[in-house]
Order: structure tokens, then sequence, then C-alpha cells
């Protein structure tokens, strides 16, 4: 865990408890979503937060899970989430929570037209596509054979930080959105403020956040649960992967025994010590 001085303090916007709260800003969440959308900023003219605050012992919680909902003017339901650590079976999440959300919005005895469109967008900072270099794509349903889209009614959005291209002038809202939120110094986000005016809005933002005592606290308690949280993780796949493979050094332990080697033939052709093949067979050194 890292110890910030009160000087040079700054919230990452990687660690969702930030990105969330910086979402909160009206003009904020209008900049960045006119950039997702592909729109001028004064074509967004309603993004209202729709409450989604996580219990502390959720399953969501306990993954390091935040995520942002918020309703357009047309009814549109999009679903923002920052990831840091590499989740496994992400498409399987996505696609849970964004047909949960789309279903959830009929009501009994209401036709399918009041369903509207929703958008998943899926903000990680790792790499979930290796296969290329982009870093932005929209995913939506379409015709396996000629690509011809089915519908628009759900559609999912993945930025991937770690993929953002060398820095170029005059780029576009979305590229800028994305290195904003994966700037790591202050000097990284002061520069960027200057190029657009809602950056500087979350600039200015992530500035009070910053230094707002409790604010920090709530911050720094979030990135522990998330650290925590990943370093259990990391731990349990490290002690399967040793008890899978003690396991199976068991069982060629047995094959080459049951064959007639004794077991420190079997240390020597291994190049083990006898006692971790003792211990692997079950044996006692006595019987030996």
């Amino acid at each position: 865990m890292k110890k910030y001085s009160k000087e040079n303090f700054i919230m990452l916007p990687t660690v969702d408890f930030c990105f969330k709260e910086l979402m909160r800003n009206p003009k904020v969440r209008r900049g960045f979503i006119a950039a997702l959308l592909g729109k001028d900023p004064s074509e967004v003219r309603k993004t209202s937060l729709i409450s989604a605050e996580l219990d502390k012992e959720s399953e969501d919680a306990k993954q390091g899970i935040l995520d942002v909902k918020v309703e357009m003017e047309d009814e549109t339901k999009i679903n923002m989430e920052m990831q840091v650590a590499y989740f496994q079976f992400w498409p399987n999440r996505i696609l849970f929570y964004l047909s949960k959300t789309y279903a959830g919005q009929i009501k009994a005895g209401e036709d399918y037209d009041a369903l509207k469109k929703c958008i998943h967008v899926s903000i990680l900072d790792f790499i979930h596509f290796p296969r290329d270099k982009r870093c932005y794509r929209k995913i939506t349903l379409c015709d396996a054979e000629t690509g011809e889209q089915y519908t628009d009614l759900l559609e999912i959005l993945v930025l991937e930080l770690q993929k953002l291209p060398p820095e170029e002038q005059h780029e576009n809202g979305l590229i800028r959105w994305m290195r904003f939120f994966g700037g790591k110094t202050r000097k990284e986000f002061e520069d960027m403020a200057k190029q657009d005016e809602y950056i500087e809005e979350a600039y200015d933002e992530l500035k009070k956040l910053s230094a707002d005592e409790k604010k920090r606290l709530e911050y720094e308690a979030r990135e522990r649960a998330v650290l925590d949280y990943n370093t259990q993780m990391k731990s349990a796949r490290n002690k399967g992967r040793s008890e899978g493979m003690a396991a199976g050094k068991q069982v060629i332990i047995s094959k080459m025994h049951e064959k007639g080697m004794s077991l420190q033939e079997i240390a020597d052709f291994l190049e083990m010590d006898l006692e971790e093949i003792v211990t692997l067979a079950g044996e006692n050194l006595d019987k030996l």
C-alpha cells in the first residue's frame, strides 16, 4: 500500500471509487458519455444517475467492482464499470448484468416496446483482447455471416487503457478520456485538462476529491479492499497450482515405486530431496 503525502496526493481514476465519484459531477458525466456516443456534449441533455450503492458484503463489492448506472433522456440505460485486475470471466459477467438490466425494465402487463436500449461500458486496465492493438471497440448483435446489425438494443463498449497508442495531436474525445482515466500524476492530469473543458472539469473535481480528508480515507480503504481481495485470489490460485503439482508428482512417484524403484532411486531420477519424495509417497524414512 502506497504512503501518500497531503502535498502531492492525487486520486487515480482507475480506482473505481474515484471513477464513481467523478461520474457524480453532471458536467464530467456529460462530457464522457458524449465521447462514448460520438456526440457533441451539447447534444447530451440529460444523464441521470441511477442509485446503485453496493452492500459491502455483496459479491460485487468483494470482487472489487463498483459500477455507475446512468439513464439518458431517451431512457437508454448505461452501466459503466472500471476494472483494474484481470477478471477471467469478464464477458460472462457483462452479459449477465446487461441482460439483467435489459429484462428488468419491463413489468408485468407491459408490452415489449417498453424495453429501451442498454449499454455496458467496460473500462479495463488490463489486456482483454490480446490479439490486436485496438484500444476501443463497440460490440452489438450481428448476423454472423454478413455482419449486418440485428439490433442496437444491446451494446457493449470495451475500453482497454493499456492499449492506448502514443499520444497524437487532435485526438478524438474518447481517446483523451481514456488517457485521463489512465493518468498517474498531477502533471499528466494538468496537461490533459488544457485540451478539453470537460476534462478540465474532471481534473478540478479530482483535486477537490483528493483534498477531501473523508473521501481520501474512503479511497484508501477501497484500494486496500481491492488489493486484499486480489491478493487472496492470487494466493488461492497459487495454492491450487501447488496442490495440483504435488498431486501429479504423487502419481508419478507411485507408478515408479510400483515398478520396483526404491524411493532413493526415484529421488535421484527426479532430482528431488529424499524427504520430499517420502512425504509425497506417504512413507516414513525409517521404513526404507
